[in-house]
């Protein structure tokens, strides 16, 4: 047949040039495998996923998997790691040639976040931890469970800012409502969570009912940039939320941030970087997969464009920690508990939606373990009158076991 060719030439390449724990077999049996000891096995069920697999497209073939025309068998990591070999062979670049930029309205945004978080409240609790916590865990040992180091992660982030009783905090972006629960219920404070997602806004206000902290803890649904209060806010965190602000949005983000802090106030932002000095996107299809099926007009800074906009609105950086070997190792667990619940995950949304996150946490993991993308912990103050932020001379009181 005429299509046989291009395909054949393009599985005869691959043997000769990428050596990857993985067998292709195609929908009429023909099958190569790119290693003596193949441990996956990528099934390509029609011509049109072969051709991608010719073009060496990474966004090709996940959509091939994602629509069903593909299967994979055996772990999903490996298959991506395989993949990444044949798409890297035909030297792709790492990064997209030039950013892609969207309009962040409060609508388009209010949209994006609803169509990422508002899968099903069920669908996530599946691979997250009892908290619902839905962002780089910290462990403090190789061997912590999920649970305990994503409640290490709470403390860590609570310590850093120094939360006393009475004061008052805010969590812009605060998912199931975790973080302000812990800093209501063990640090004393009186704290706001704000997001926008019902579905997360309906159960973390179940979940404060229940702790018996409504006197002192809400969550509101509503864009950061709505929120009010002029100075009122004595700490303020947001934690894997500015992926959905967009580079452009940078300074109004930290602006805002800066409005609602008093003078002497705190601020740690913790969010998802990537590793490109120009803040472009990772290429082979792997941030247009991601934007299209998963995390639609997220846009991730590099850190240096952080440190600019932060500096730019008078916030006094104050200490940098990269998470990346703990994020890759969260996202390694989600992958894991993906896959042994896939039955459920299917049940919980549908087929398409678990092949879609079963590709995107194995490939975000990998991401993270390549250094293509990192995370980072960045503490600041508002300092608009001369002299010391009020906070000690070292870092110590950083790592203090609360």
């Amino acid at each position: 047949m005429f299509w046989q060719r291009p395909v054949d030439q393009a599985l005869s390449r691959l043997k000769e040039n990428v050596h990857a724990p993985l067998r292709v077999v195609l929908w009429d049996g023909r099958e190569v495998a790119l290693s003596d000891d193949p441990l996956v096995t990528v099934t390509l069920k029609s011509m049109d996923a072969a051709s991608a697999l010719a073009q060496r497209s990474l966004l090709g073939l996940a959509e091939a998997y994602v629509e069903g025309r593909a299967d994979v068998e055996g772990s999903v990591l490996e298959a991506i790691k395989g993949v990444e070999k044949i798409t890297t062979s035909g030297k792709r670049r790492l990064y997209d040639a030039e950013n892609r930029i969207g309009g962040h309205t409060k609508r388009v945004d209010r949209d994006s976040v609803r169509h990422h978080y508002d899968v099903s409240n069920e669908f996530y609790a599946l691979w997250l931890d009892p908290r619902m916590v839905y962002s780089c865990a910290y462990f403090q040992r190789e061997d912590d469970s999920l649970g305990q180091a994503q409640l290490q992660k709470l403390d860590h982030v609570c310590t850093k800012l120094r939360l006393a009783p009475g004061e008052r905090f805010l969590d812009i972006g605060c998912g199931w409502g975790a973080l302000v629960i812990r800093a209501a219920e063990r640090y004393g404070v009186d704290a706001t969570g704000i997001t926008l997602s019902e579905n997360q806004h309906r159960l973390a206000n179940e979940r404060i009912r229940a702790a018996g902290l409504e006197g002192r803890c809400r969550v509101v649904l509503e864009d950061y940039r709505d929120h009010s209060g002029g100075g009122a806010y004595d700490k303020i965190a947001s934690v894997g939320m500015f992926e959905h602000v967009g580079l452009e949005n940078l300074p109004v983000y930290f602006g805002k941030v800066r409005g609602l802090l008093r003078e002497g106030g705190v601020f740690m932002n913790h969010g998802i970087t990537t590793s490109d000095i120009l803040s472009r996107s990772v290429g082979m299809g792997a941030g247009e997969f991601i934007d299209r099926y998963v995390f639609p007009n997220g846009e991730l800074p590099h850190l240096h464009l952080v440190v600019r906009e932060m500096s730019d609105q008078q916030l006094e950086i104050h200490d940098v920690e990269c998470l990346r070997p703990h994020y890759a190792k969260t996202l390694a667990l989600w992958s894991e508990r993906f896959e042994a619940r896939m039955g459920e995950a299917i049940a919980a949304a549908n087929e398409r939606t678990a092949r879609i996150w079963r590709l995107y946490l194995a490939g975000c993991a990998h991401a993270f373990d390549q250094r293509w993308v990192s995370v980072y912990q960045i503490l600041a103050t508002k300092q608009v009158e001369p002299g010391r932020a009020p906070l000690p001379l070292t870092r110590d009181w950083m790592y203090r076991v609360p």
